[in-house]
């Protein structure tokens, strides 16, 4: 068993190409929202028009993610990471040059279908190059922080950019970062090894999930447009719910089905868990970080770069909630470390409900609500991922990841959709930054009641981790990538 990651071992130059995927992913779902009033003065976007920057790379990866994450055990998880890689870039670099609209709109959507194929290859490869133990505790934590700080910097990033060198550097910043992990990756992703016939796409099942995925995510981001109430919101997301439901049967009866049902049964209770738990915590995390940014800028008055530069301490606390994470899961066990951490990022929540206000500071308002929530947010990463792929066989960690990342997204896009209805009904019609507050404090008390909700399902789903994999049924196929 490898207890360090050496930088000069196959895991050690590895790890960099994952943790960028991870930074990358989570960065770009951020960067532009403080770009967004400048990108639509200058390329002439009608208001309604301008959400599709953010929307369009929603539903691409929210839609693609389960097909993303099979890609990687049926084409292999080198091509899979490298390809995704190159559209990624490819989308941020036409973003970047995008003269009208519709191209950057059309440029963030390819740039989501690269991300889907990126994020789940990450965990399953982490999952399959490092021995469980010290040294996967390690990688998982330090992909969980790439993760969350991939997030807050986005929106510190997105400020100091905007401010400084233009939207168009927001799109632009992408393509070095990416043509380096590409050189990382020749060199540190190691080969994949057929060992097994050719596998048979799960087409049917793609289809289905894809499109059902990306409607739910549609109905769900344009609730700020469409009421929920409204035929178009509850057309959009019935059709959605009749999709998903057809995608279950088919995978209920496809011999090599694209998502294996059993993986949420009873033999996987780890795996349920934290699916349950990513949903939940994503809906609080996301839409936290939203209201931060409003109530900074809308209540506060800070400038894009000082709000963005506010977030200093959340990313902090992550990287301290994940380094203790790592040392503790060997001893205290996964279920043990989401209760504790869902519940201390809850508490986080709770302070900005109690102290958001018109006339806060960073210091009363601020600091101290945000060191706390974010250390229990970054305690949570390493068991997630843990929990996500525990028992599973080698050749559905791909489809495992896949679950976990599209349950995030799902999460995120939800949460968001819920608690801006939440803000609005409290703020009503009132005016001026103390009805702003008070609905801003409505929602980081409904995010902190997410955080509850996850821990307490963990404390009720997590079951005993297998001590092995649980081999996949109906007739799966052996691992058909096998690490060289």
């Amino acid at each position: 068993m490898v207890n360090k990651v050496n930088s000069r071992t196959p895991q050690g130059r590895l790890l960099p190409v994952l943790l960028t995927v991870q930074f990358l992913v989570s960065l770009d779902m951020s960067v532009v929202n403080i770009a967004l009033p400048d990108m639509g003065d200058d390329l002439g976007f009608t208001p309604d028009a301008l959400l599709w920057v953010v929307n369009a790379y929603a539903l691409a990866f929210g839609g693609l993610l389960m097909l993303g994450g099979r890609l990687a055990d049926l084409i292999g998880r080198r091509p899979t990471l490298i390809w995704g890689f190159v559209v990624f870039g490819a989308a941020g670099l036409a973003g970047g040059l995008a003269l009208t609209p519709g191209q950057l709109i059309a440029a963030r959507a390819v740039q989501g279908a690269g991300a889907a194929a990126l994020a789940p290859v990450a965990l399953t490869l982490i999952t399959v190059n490092y021995a469980a133990g010290p040294a996967r505790s390690r990688a998982l934590g330090l992909w969980g922080v790439s993760g969350a700080l991939g997030g807050a910097v986005g929106i510190m990033a997105g400020g100091v950019l905007t401010d400084w060198l233009g939207w168009r550097s927001v799109m632009l910043v992408n393509v070095p970062v990416v043509l380096a992990a590409l050189l990382a990756a020749r060199h540190g992703v190691p080969a994949d090894r057929r060992t097994g016939p050719a596998p048979r796409l799960d087409l049917t099942g793609a289809l289905l999930v894809t499109a059902g995925m990306a409607l739910l995510v549609l109905g769900l981001v344009r609730t700020e447009t469409y009421a929920w109430g409204s035929g178009t919101t509850l057309g959009t997301l019935a059709v959605a719910a009749v999709l998903l439901a057809g995608f279950v049967a088919v995978e209920a009866r496809e011999r090599e089905p694209l998502l294996r049902l059993g993986l949420l049964g009873a033999a996987h209770r780890p795996v349920l868990s934290a699916n349950v738990f990513a949903l939940l915590m994503s809906s609080g995390q996301f839409a936290a970080f939203y209201f931060t940014s409003l109530y900074l800028q809308q209540v506060m008055g800070y400038g894009p770069t000082a709000a963005g530069a506010a977030f200093l301490p959340f990313c902090a606390g992550v990287v301290a909630g994940s380094t203790a994470a790592t040392r503790l899961v060997g001893r205290a066990g996964e279920r043990a470390l989401l209760v504790a951490g869902g519940l201390l990022g809850a508490a986080g929540f709770g302070w900005f409900a109690l102290t958001a206000e018109a006339g806060g500071t960073f210091l009363g308002s601020i600091l101290g609500p945000s060191l706390v929530a974010s250390v229990g947010i970054g305690m949570c990463f390493v068991p997630l991922g843990t929990a996500a792929t525990s028992g599973v066989a080698p050749e559905e960690t791909g489809m495992a990841s896949g679950l976990l990342n599209s349950s995030r997204q799902l999460g995120g896009s939800l949460g968001l959709a819920v608690l801006v209805t939440v803000a609005a009904n409290t703020t009503g019609s009132g005016q001026g930054e103390n009805a702003l507050a008070e609905g801003y404090a409505a929602a980081f008390a409904a995010s902190a009641g997410l955080l509850v909700a996850a821990a307490l399902g963990t404390a009720v789903l997590h079951g005993r981790r297998p001590s092995s994999p649980v081999p996949p049924t109906r007739g799966s196929a052996p691992d058909p990538v096998a690490r060289a």
